[in-house]
């Protein structure tokens, strides 16, 4: 690993705290930190190569780390590891060296490489990092996880049934209250928690309690609507789950139940399409080919297209244009389905929607697909008070800007974010 670039990073946050930003300073101290951590993780190797540990009168890498660095041994592992990772993947090694990527990031190449393969990791990094570089780990975790499920489809199948064995809730009274533990499965664990979302999401702008507050007296409102009316509604249609999925994929799964039944012993189908994506369930992730026959079996089903040819796009089916301002039920649905269920705005994760006209109904905006855009309550007031501004469409990406028109990042259509 190339030192000089460590010491660039600390001369680059050495300025920067002197410079009186304290944004600046931040992402400079980040930077830095993100790039000491890397040269650490050299040199935590190097130390257990050579077994230098034991010159401080310690027996291991870990007591060496706990006595000398303060460091508990699962932090100590990570970084070991990670040295290994730089050495398979020299692109990710330049990356974390000039604080580009956190140690976080680095741990999850090192899943990648032990869970797929260094063959597959490799050819795939460039475009990993571009994930990791613009993205916390948390989505990148998502895209790994993603990766792995596209080329070892049957461990879907395999974590599916043993979820099925695990499933239970137990509700015991305890002093003050009552104690609830359990394990759902996949479509269950989904249902609870589109429902809980829906009913926990805050009232209004104003609505500054915890999220703890909110998820209980959600809960809680929850069921008193069961006992008395049944679920309400979410601006104009119930709560429900969503799984987004190939047309070809989903008749496949369809069929399967009736293809069990018939010919218990028929050979196995082909293997997937390493570049075909797994079912997704929303708020989830994939789900395997059984769990999605499952959730079809009696479900309403709502088509979208989601890739279309260069003659044909099902938004000029949905727009209504200036003929009603609120967007129809298909519309709103439509525009989930492109975001998978998440804010638009970046870095937010919220999922309890509003659709928005990306030009403004009071200035000549109109209600179409490509115009319309999802955001959490918190962004959406952001954008009517000119804190957050959009632009764009759903054709080309949105655009994000600040107050200032400065950028944020933006929603790029890449393959690992855009709807398949």
């Amino acid at each position: 690993m190339n030192p000089l670039l460590t010491i660039d990073a600390m001369r680059t946050a050495a300025r920067a705290l002197q410079a009186g930003d304290p944004r600046e300073q931040v992402r400079a101290i980040q930077a830095a930190q993100d790039s000491l951590d890397a040269a650490k993780a050299e040199c935590l190797a190097a130390v257990e190569s050579s077994k230098d540990y034991e010159l401080d009168g310690s027996s291991t890498l870990n007591a060496w780390v706990r006595n000398e660095l303060r460091l508990d041994a699962p932090d100590a592992a990570t970084l070991v590891s990670a040295s290994g990772t730089f050495a398979a993947l020299p692109a990710v090694a330049a990356a974390a060296a000039a604080g580009q990527i956190r140690t976080d990031h680095v741990a999850l190449f090192s899943y990648g490489l032990k869970h797929i393969g260094p063959e597959i990791m490799a050819s795939s990094q460039d475009w990993l990092l571009d994930v990791a570089c613009l993205n916390p780990p948390s989505k990148l975790r998502t895209v790994i996880r993603g990766l792995r499920e596209a080329y070892f489809p049957d461990d879907l199948e395999d974590a599916w049934v043993k979820g099925q064995d695990k499933q239970d809730i137990q509700v015991n009274p305890v002093v003050g209250g009552w104690h609830v533990t359990g394990f759902l499965d996949v479509t269950a664990g989904a249902k609870f928690k589109k429902v809980l979302d829906s009913v926990s999401a805050p009232r209004n702008k104003d609505d500054d309690r915890p999220g703890s507050e909110r998820r209980c007296q959600g809960f809680e409102d929850l069921l008193d609507s069961v006992l008395n009316n049944g679920l309400p509604s979410d601006q104009g249609f119930r709560p429900h789950v969503s799984v987004f999925v190939d047309a070809d994929k989903f008749e496949a799964a369809m069929r399967q139940p009736r293809t069990d039944e018939t010919a218990p012993d028929a050979d196995p189908e082909p293997a997937a399409d390493p570049t075909s994506k797994p079912a997704e369930l929303a708020g989830y992730g994939a789900i395997s080919r059984k769990a999605l026959a499952l959730i079809a079996c009696g479900a309403d089903v709502t088509p979208f297209l989601t890739r279309s040819g260069v003659d044909f796009s099902q938004d000029s089916v949905l727009n209504v244009g200036r003929t009603r301002y609120a967007p129809t039920l298909k519309q709103r649905r439509a525009v989930i389905a492109r975001q998978r269920g998440v804010c638009a705005a970046p870095g937010c994760r919220h999922t309890h929607l509003e659709v928005h006209h990306t030009i403004w109904w009071s200035r000549g905006g109109t209600t179409d697909v490509d115009l319309l855009i999802g955001l959490c309550v918190r962004c959406h007031h952001l954008i009517h008070r000119e804190l957050l501004n959009v632009s764009g469409n759903s054709r080309d990406g949105f655009a994000f800007t600040n107050r200032h028109a400065q950028p944020l990042s933006r929603r790029r259509r890449r393959p690992y974010s855009r709807a398949a």
